[in-house]
């Protein structure tokens, strides 16, 4: 989400609980990322986090009104990672954080 005059790390922890449905308290930044130097000066910001069953307040999926509609996925990282090879995560973004993951084995 955009920050929206908000600090990333208290507006990441706002989408998590949009799109996931979980909350989580604690959050750790991995690293920042322009997508498209030169073209675009949209800076992103990429954490990690850990989530327990008991800190699910909702459904997730996003906002509505907002357009947005988001099936959540509870992977194990072999099977995320076997579905970028095969296509199905094709987003730039997502594909970063799962390889982030495998490489600092954090699983």
């Amino acid at each position: 989400g955009l920050l929206d005059n908000m600090a990333p790390e208290k507006r990441i922890k706002a989408e998590v609980e949009e799109e996931t449905g979980y909350q989580i308290d604690q959050v750790e930044k991995v690293f920042e990322a322009f997508m498209s130097p030169g073209s675009v000066t949209e800076k992103l910001y990429f954490y990690i986090a850990e989530y327990h069953a008991g800190d699910r307040t909702g459904a997730g999926g996003g906002i509505e009104a907002e357009g947005e509609d988001i099936e959540v996925l509870e992977w194990p990282i072999e099977q995320a990672l076997r579905a970028v090879d095969d296509g199905i995560i094709v987003d730039g973004k997502t594909i970063m954080l799962l390889y982030h993951v495998a490489l600092k084995k954090i699983v």
